[in-house]
């Protein structure tokens, strides 16, 4: 009798190839040795663990047809669980790469430390198979128990998809509110939902006839004569005039026009935004505010395909994201919210987790509360009054000044339709509150 077999190099390189790829996503996103690693990982190692974990009939490859053919599998397989994970992260809107890479290393090292197939019987012949004949005649097929390898496959696949089905709320440091009943109707105007003591320090029922320019402008903190936000590859120019006060309400309006941008381009559609930061790039901001209890009363455009409005803060001091606060974001819909916290990570890049919350009958034809309690070792969403998402993890939440931000952007994720020519995103108050 021998001692148990040692992993051979091969497989041992197979194994910890997800974590030299997760490894290197602290390089820069364009590094050449980042690129390759990951681009290696991803198109070869899951299918090939995949393979050595098979029964050996599924593996054998004894002349180069086979062994191409073989190879051919392993990067099918691959591509097919790694679309899989994507997909299933994306959809539990908690997609980065990291998970991906993260789940998919986890998932090949398990199929990696598999036995490789059932051994071989002295002198190179199969073994015969477990027990009297008996057991092996008649009804042979109706009573074969599984095999252990295809047991632990299947549990590895199940591991993988729960996880990443789960998304943020099955982490520790997340937490999904329970369904509860919403409130009536909006809530919150007089009193934040989260627990105080409260002092109100900001507020804007836009009772007047213009936007008051002591608490507002109408662009980013990089306006030359309008702005857009070139990171999201928008399709508007915003512009103050489509920014007014009307029936108690602020209005940002959306409207399909050509638009020449102090940038050189032409956008096909001008809209408004306003903010509590600077008129330019060098200006001071109007309000910053650390901490606190935000809140707005929101009424989403009629048509809502191609528009993506969005209540949100970003550093006063930086001018950009990340870290990054989203109270309410509506990519293109009225049907769901989208409730985000974005950091920077090692790499300079920007990661992120968030809920998506979509009530019966979702968003449309009235005015709701949104709002978001920001604490020091957490950030707690709101809507309607009723807690809906939390994050407890302390080492996510932002600890900066930020500027406060309402905007009605256009054309993320999709262009609206041709026949959409006009949008409206309408407000009847804003207020902040901190301890």
């Amino acid at each position: 009798m021998t001692g148990p077999r040692r992993p051979s190099p091969v497989r041992l390189l197979l194994g910890l190839s997800g974590w030299f790829a997760l490894l290197t996503t602290l390089l820069p996103p364009a590094d050449p040795a980042r690129v390759a690693v990951t681009g290696a990982f991803l198109l070869v190692c899951p299918g090939a663990a995949v393979l050595l974990a098979s029964p050996p009939r599924i593996r054998a490859a004894t002349d180069w047809p086979d062994r191409l053919a073989t190879a051919a599998f392993a990067v099918a397989l691959s591509l097919a669980i790694a679309t899989v994970t994507a997909v299933a992260l994306f959809l539990a809107h908690a997609f980065t790469l990291g998970r991906a890479l993260g789940a998919l290393a986890l998932l090949t090292t398990l199929l990696v430390l598999l036995p490789g197939g059932r051994p071989t019987a002295p002198g190179g012949g199969r073994p015969e198979p477990d027990g009297p004949p008996a057991a092996r005649t008649g009804d042979a097929g109706r009573h074969r128990r599984l095999h252990p390898r295809a047991v632990a496959v299947a549990g590895s696949g199940v591991l993988l998809l729960t996880a990443a089905c789960g998304g943020p709320s099955a982490a520790p440091g997340f937490a999904v509110a329970q369904p509860r009943a919403e409130a009536a109707g909006p809530s919150g105007a007089d009193q934040p939902a989260a627990p105080g003591p409260w002092r109100q320090v900001f507020r804007d029922d836009f009772n007047g006839t213009a936007l008051n320019g002591a608490d507002w402008v109408t662009c980013y903190d990089w306006n030359r004569a309008g702005c857009t936000n070139a990171g999201n590859h928008e399709e508007q120019w915003y512009q103050p005039g489509q920014v007014s006060l009307a029936g108690g309400s602020l209005v940002l309006d959306a409207e399909r026009r050509d638009t020449a941008g102090s940038d050189g381009k032409t956008y096909p559609w001008t809209s408004g935004m306003v903010s509590t930061g600077r008129d330019t790039w060098t200006g001071t901001p109007r309000h910053t505010f650390t901490y606190g209890y935000f809140a707005a009363a929101i009424r989403l455009p009629a048509a809502p395909e191609g528009f993506f409005p969005a209540f949100w803060l970003i550093p006063a001091a930086t001018r950009g994201t990340p870290p990054e606060l989203d109270v309410a974001e509506f990519p293109g819909t009225d049907g769901f919210v989208d409730m985000n916290v974005h950091w920077r990570t090692p790499s300079g890049g920007d990661d992120r987790v968030g809920h998506r919350y979509q009530p019966p009958g979702g968003f449309g034809g009235g005015t709701r509360v949104f709002a978001m309690d920001w604490e020091p070792d957490a950030v707690t969403w709101y809507v309607d009054g009723v807690q809906q998402f939390r994050v407890s993890d302390a080492s996510l939440v932002p600890n900066v000044a930020m500027e406060l931000v309402l905007n009605l952007a256009v054309g993320y994720p999709d262009s609206p339709p041709s026949s959409v020519d006009s949008a409206q995103l309408r407000a009847d108050w804003v207020s902040v509150w901190q301890h």
